[in-house]
């Protein structure tokens, strides 16, 4: 086992905001937070492409809380009963995953949503640099008509904007990313962070910013990668990242505080993380 990962957790611009103030408040304690691998879902597949793209983290987290900079945002139009279907599809416990899978993507497809053009100018604008990075960066989807995990990365010959956007399609709430004749949704459907991806790494940081009640795939995850012998750490919000994120995660107007909350959050953090990261 060799190698540094860190796993980029889903949710919405509000984890974006948290794990860039996270990730900042960590640098500005002297962590040093290159690794050999980063996994993206969701919103961490945003923060995984700014992380690699050469971009400072200082600059990022400015385009967090400062409104000139900050990326112009689609009102999401949320549909609770539609959600909660959907929600109930991709967690299902029982029979075939990528059965319950496949059914929250059907509905995705089913689902009024902005167009594929409009919503992918968005995602554009968070990727500072459209090109995949030397660091290795996988980003996670679903086949919204197969139901089955994907994993984009600089080999897999699928634009990076694309694949971004892929990943951050949340199910009836953004339209599902039409790549090579396939249309795609959110890696969150499989898992809200992926974790198991890192396999074969030696130390390992997540980063959850989505708390699901009963909901909980990372456990296992975590589970698995401590016994093939890797230390593993989780950072989850605190009490004030929490009250600073609010009920909905699609709301931009609290990633100013959000992101400044992760960074104090981050700064306290610090020693943790370099107990994980040091060789």
């Amino acid at each position: 086992m060799t190698g540094r990962a860190v796993v980029l957790g889903g949710g919405g611009v509000t984890g974006i905001a948290w794990e860039i103030g996270l990730l900042t408040g960590l640098t500005e304690a002297g962590v040093d937070l290159r690794a050999d691998l980063v996994v993206g879902t969701s919103a961490g597949s945003a923060v995984g492409a700014q992380l690699t793209s050469g971009t400072q983290l200082p600059e990022l987290f400015a385009r967090q809380v400062d409104p000139a900079k900050q990326v112009t945002e689609i009102p999401a139009e949320i549909d609770p009963e539609q959600m909660a279907l959907l929600f109930a599809e991709s967690m299902a416990q029982n029979g075939d995953p990528q059965e319950s899978w496949r059914r929250t993507g059907e509905l995705a497809l089913a689902a009024k949503t902005v167009g594929e053009a409009e919503r992918r100018a968005v995602i554009a604008q968070r990727v500072p640099n459209p090109e995949w990075p030397s660091t290795r960066l996988a980003l996670t989807a679903v086949d919204a008509s197969t139901g089955e995990f994907v994993v984009f990365d600089r080999d897999s010959g699928v634009d990076l904007v694309d694949a971004v956007a892929a990943s951050c399609a949340v199910p009836g709430v953004w339209p599902p990313v039409t790549i090579g004749g396939r249309r795609y949704v959110d890696g969150g459907v499989r898992s809200p962070e992926n974790a198991d991806l890192a396999a074969g790494s030696e130390r390992v940081l997540v980063l959850r910013a989505l708390l699901v009640p009963d909901y909980n795939p990372l456990d296992e995850q975590v589970r698995a990668l401590t016994e093939q012998g890797a230390s593993v750490l989780v950072l989850s919000p605190d009490e004030a990242s929490l009250t600073a994120m609010g009920v909905n995660a699609l709301d931009p107007a609290v990633r100013e505080p959000t992101a400044r909350a992760g960074r104090e959050q981050g700064l306290r953090e610090a020693e943790r993380v370099t107990a994980l990261w040091r060789p």
